[in-house]
């Protein structure tokens, strides 16, 4: 059986100095049905892709048998009681694992969760029970330190960055300033995720200390995208 330290090992591996691409899109969509999310998935890494973000236990399941490269799991759960929606408590994780993932993708601010759970609770309960390399969304240079020296997560990402209270108004360029100063504090890699626009956002990225680099929109946005191209016409 492999061991835990050895998945995260093994993560850490794969995507050094790759792309992750996170293949999401609204479930009211067409291209929402994990049938398609699947297929984004598989093209991306025919074409390169060093890992893929799954949303949702049933894409998660739907992507699992197509790809061989590292998934990374997640799962939004809105609830008006709270801002926090990405994996926001211990069972949604254990959906997303039970699912097929390989990793879990949590939010790991400080902001407090509807049903009262701890995060530092959640991040122990993942990696003892679950056995899965854990992956902190932050928005902060001093969350994402607390995540890795306090809650022990093995990666951190700043996929929140500009989209807390904290961090608004959302910037339009990608956060280089917080990956930087993470990775040059934490023993543990660290992922730039947000407002990943351009290959030259990749470059930069990688020049600032990323160990990987993850992009949504720019690569899977579809709905994104043809909004933009639209105004753009109309204007």
């Amino acid at each position: 059986m492999t061991t835990l330290d050895e998945k995260i090992a093994h993560l850490s591996k794969a995507v050094l100095g790759g792309l992750i691409v996170s293949c999401q899109a609204q479930p009211k969509l067409p291209i929402g049905r994990p049938d398609f999310i699947a297929a984004m998935a598989e093209t991306a890494e025919i074409f390169g892709a060093a890992g893929v973000r799954i949303e949702a236990p049933e894409n998660v399941a739907a992507v699992k048998p197509v790809v061989s490269v590292p998934l990374l799991g997640l799962y939004k759960i809105s609830d008006p009681e709270t801002e926090v929606y990405i994996t926001p408590t211990f069972q949604s994780a254990k959906e997303i694992a039970d699912a097929g993932a390989g990793a879990i993708a949590i939010d790991a601010t400080l902001r407090s969760r509807a049903n009262g759970e701890n995060i530092l609770e959640i991040c122990r309960r993942i990696k003892d029970e679950l056995g899965l390399p854990l992956i902190a969304d932050i928005a902060t240079f001093d969350e994402g330190v607390r995540a890795a020296e306090e809650f022990g997560c093995d990666f951190v990402s700043t996929t929140l960055s500009g989209y807390t209270a904290e961090t608004l108004p959302t910037p339009s360029e990608p956060d280089f300033h917080t990956v930087e100063l993470l990775a040059k504090r934490l023993k543990v890699p660290v992922f730039a995720e947000g407002r990943l626009a351009s290959p030259t956002h990749i470059k930069i990225a990688f020049e600032h200390g990323a160990h990987a680099c993850v992009v949504g929109n720019a690569i899977t946005g579809i709905d994104h995208l043809v909004k933009e191209f639209v105004a753009a016409g109309k204007k």
